[in-house]
């Protein structure tokens, strides 16, 4: 694995923190900005805490990308969890299985420039989101 990619698991609060703390450090030795790469750290946030709220674990991969001047970070996070059966439902804000205040997704959502939720029912949820800047 190169210094242009990473991968780390995630089954705890500490291993989310590590997630964090990585896209941050990756960001800004791509020459992304500050706030992109806040904005991402923010994202990953979300959705490795998602990951071990429904999940229990899972694993985050980042990877440096570029676009003819723009450093750009892709992450993906999946697990292997119980899925999400209405993933319309789950964009909607204010609408929460878990307790919450149901912003979560779409709130990633709008942090990123690209978002791409996908998950089966008994077999787990796949989001790739991609910041650039």
């Amino acid at each position: 694995m190169s210094a242009r990619e990473q991968r780390m698991r995630i089954s705890s609060e500490a291993d989310t923190i590590v997630a964090v703390f990585a896209v941050r450090e990756m960001a800004a030795s791509i020459g992304m900005s500050t706030l992109a790469g806040s904005s991402l750290a923010t994202a990953i946030s979300e959705l490795a805490t998602n990951v071990i709220k429904y999940a229990r674990r899972g694993l985050v991969t980042l990877r440096a990308v570029r676009r003819i001047d723009q450093p750009g970070l892709e992450v993906v996070v999946q697990d292997h969890g119980p899925g999400i059966a209405d993933i319309a439902l789950a964009m909607t804000d204010h609408v929460s299985t878990g307790g919450t205040l149901g912003l979560g997704l779409p709130g990633t959502k709008r942090l990123v420039d690209e978002f791409e939720l996908t998950s089966e029912v008994g077999k787990g949820t796949r989001v790739r989101v991609v910041k650039w800047g």
